[in-house]
């Protein structure tokens, strides 16, 4: 009988103590349900067991010997401490080394038939196994002479005790219910749920391996897409207020413009315009490279909704880009008696004056202002809308679903009552992430999608060089000259590893060596995401009003801010990044007249690395390569792994073309014929509702 349920604690588990829970939480771990659906990464196979006379090197191969002896010694050379074994089996025998763990010659006696899995390596005369895994023979194997699954880590926490501990609560997968329709299961052939849980963590074969990892990807494909199917549901049926198209004042307006509209900018415009003339909500996606002109098209649209009496909210991510976009919109309008407002935390701003909050407040519920930029202030519980007719989201991977709604749902909440009906304000999302088509129609399903692939033709393309290590000091004396010339530098820097997920010692590090060796004389500003938002936002603030000279930051922190003055982008460590993610990253320069740069520094000798960052050099755009990273990194590498709002799948990816087909026509099916003929399946959607990307 089971001493546990699903929802027990980690912390209750045989060899759990207060430190080692702290470490699980961090991998989002806190209980055993949690315990079971932490799926592995990978697998190595460590199936099969040689023969020692059969050993060649490699770095995986298995063995069954017994340890004739084993002691440790103290290597004077390294300064290591050396556990050494001498293991054999009928064919022969073969030496294994351990470095610094002398508490195993307690663990191991000779005498004992062990398994042994990891790297067979030749030292000067013979070969010999460094650092294996171990196992006594006798019982069933988790870590060797299997496949044996490979977790993300965190901390100190190794591999052996989070298999250890899967094993221990792997009986509780019993106490799991299978959700999924069986006629979904038996038409595709679908092992399952708990065959699958337990295959995915210690599968038999290859086979069995391959049925599970299909079942747990259908199941977390097919919520997504039913969740699609019901969002679009709920859309289709909830009318919309048309908007107007004004064109004889729209037309003066884009003429009023310091600039001229690109044809891919009009098209874009054109075509969210016409979705804001029918009575059902507008559901589009505007994409398109940075600097190419989203916000402006997104203006046009905005300016329109105001003059046919409506409001218009553009909700950005951070209070600087919220100001920004605020500070750009006002420009832009010039002249017209279009009246505006802007609410952050720390800012409230009616007509380019400032405001107190309880006034911009009452303004915006009596419909005093049409246009209102902000950030989640939008969202709070006190903000009331007159008559809201389109929500604009910029970079909208960045919110979570709930709070989408939140700001959809307002729209209702000071609006004329005497309407006969509840209404949806038409929705245009935003984002400056390229995605290929393929990937766009999977991610989500039947949402409109407006593309901007040109630059403004004012606009220099931002030189880009691939640093090798011995050209860093000339790179270094490069950027002082732009800094003496007056220009900034941003320095973007890598995550060193999984357990500093906020950048906080790879930024410092930087920060330091560059402050203290490299450029001492010139003011640097660290940003890391362990900062609080009003730090954060501090620093950036003085960063555009060119208080610092260069600004160190990890790749977690928001920098789209456009900091027009700034002229290199230095990328350190480029290896660990997507090529999308160090586009956006060079997209942050080049937003004026001067000739920015984007200086890519690699340590990796690798040659596929090298061939992979070549790309980020000769391709003519983002959206090149996004397909290039989707089709040979998959697309965690186009969104970064910490960005919310995307579907974070736990085994799925968005290339699973065949199976992401399947769970789009079972989807179909379900709804066609009434979710709530399967209440099991609707009581999961409910408790995943909130996890799942509804756009």
């Amino acid at each position: 009988m089971l001493n546990f349920d699903l929802n027990t604690p980690v912390s209750s588990i045989t060899r759990v103590g207060k430190t080692t829970a702290g470490k699980l939480k961090k991998l989002g771990i806190e209980t055993v349900k949690d315990l079971i659906f932490y799926y592995p990464f990978r697998w190595q196979d460590f199936s099969v067991v040689s023969e020692i006379a059969k050993l060649e090197a490699t770095d995986a191969a298995t063995i069954k010997g017994k340890i004739q002896l084993i002691n440790n010694r103290r290597s004077f050379a390294k300064r290591k401490n050396l556990t050494e074994a001498l293991i054999a089996d009928q064919s022969g025998s073969i030496k294994v080394i351990w470095f610094n763990q002398p508490y195993l010659i307690k663990v191991l006696q000779p005498g004992d038939e062990v398994y042994l899995s990891g790297k067979v390596d030749f030292d000067r005369y013979n070969l010999q196994f460094v650092n294996p895994v171990y196992e006594k023979a006798g019982g069933e194997t988790i870590h060797t002479a299997r496949l044996v699954p490979i977790y993300s880590l965190t901390g100190n926490l190794t591999q052996k005790q989070i298999r250890f501990l899967i094993s221990v609560v792997l009986p509780a997968i019993d106490l799991i219910d299978d959700w999924l329709p069986p006629a979904i299961s038996k038409k595709l052939n679908l092992p399952d749920q708990k065959f699958a849980l337990r295959q995915i963590h210690f599968p038999q074969n290859q086979k069995t391996l391959a049925e599970a990892s299909r079942r747990l990807k259908f199941e977390e494909l097919f919520l997504f897409q039913l969740r699609i199917f019901l969002s679009k549901q709920e859309i289709s049926a909830t009318p919309a207020e048309p908007v107007k198209f004004h064109e004889e004042e729209t037309k003066k307006f884009v003429d009023s413009l310091p600039f001229k509209l690109t044809n891919d900018q009009r098209r874009a415009a054109w075509q969210i315009i016409s979705d804001l003339g029918q009575s059902r909500p507008m559901n589009r996606l505007l994409e398109g490279e940075v600097g190419s002109g989203k916000t402006l098209v997104a203006l046009l649209a905005m300016f329109n909704a105001a003059l046919d009496g409506k409001q218009a909210v553009l909700m950005a991510p951070t209070e600087i880009l919220a100001g920004q976009h605020y500070n750009n919109i006002c420009r832009f309008l010039g002249k017209t008696k279009i009246k505006t407002a802007l609410l952050t935390r720390s800012q409230q701003i009616l007509n380019q004056k400032k405001a107190g909050k309880i006034e911009v407040f009452k303004k915006i519920k009596s419909g005093g202002v049409k246009i209102i930029i902000g950030t989640h202030a939008l969202i709070q519980q006190d903000v009331k809308f007159a008559d809201l007719g389109l929500v604009v989201i910029d970079e909208q991977h960045r919110f979570g679903v709930r709070q989408r709604q939140l700001l959809k749902q307002k729209s209702d909440s000071g609006s004329d009552r005497s309407r006969p009906v509840a209404t949806l304000p038409h929705l245009l999302s935003m984002t400056a992430t390229p995605i290929p088509r393929s990937l766009a129609l999977s991610l989500y399903g039947d949402l409109d999608i407006s593309v901007i692939y040109e630059l403004p033709e004012e606009r220099k393309k931002i030189i880009t060089k691939i640093v090798e290590p011995r050209n860093r000091p000339a790179a270094y004396d490069f950027v002082r000259g732009e800094i003496k010339d007056g220009r900034q530098t941003f320095v973007i820097c890598p995550l060193i590893d999984l357990s500093d997920k906020l950048g906080v010692k790879a930024v410092t590090a930087e920060y330091e060596k560059l402050k203290d060796q490299v450029f001492p004389d010139l003011k640097i500003a660290m940003l890391h995401g362990k900062l609080k938002a009003a730090a954060k936002e501090e620093i950036m603030a003085d960063f555009l009003a060119k208080k610092y000279d260069i600004l160190v930051a990890t790749s977690v922190v928001e920098v789209g801010v456009d900091v027009a003055n700034a002229s290199v982008m230095l990328i350190e460590g480029a290896e660990r990044f997507g090529l999308s993610q160090l586009h956006q990253f060079r997209g942050r320069v080049g937003r004026s007249i001067f000739q920015s740069y984007c200086l890519v520094f690699t340590d990796s000798q690798s040659e596929k690395i090298s061939r992979r960052l070549g790309v980020l050099v000769s391709a003519k755009d983002g959206f090149e390569l996004a397909e290039y990273d989707l089709k040979f990194r998959g697309p965690g590498e186009i969104y970064g792994t910490s960005q919310s709002g995307f579907p974070e799948f736990k085994i799925a990816r968005l290339t699973d073309y065949q199976i992401i087909a399947e769970a789009k026509e079972a989807a179909q099916a379900v709804i066609s014929e009434g979710l709530d003929k399967y209440p099991v399946l609707k009581q999961k959607m409910d408790q995943a509702g909130e996890n799942i990307h509804l756009e």
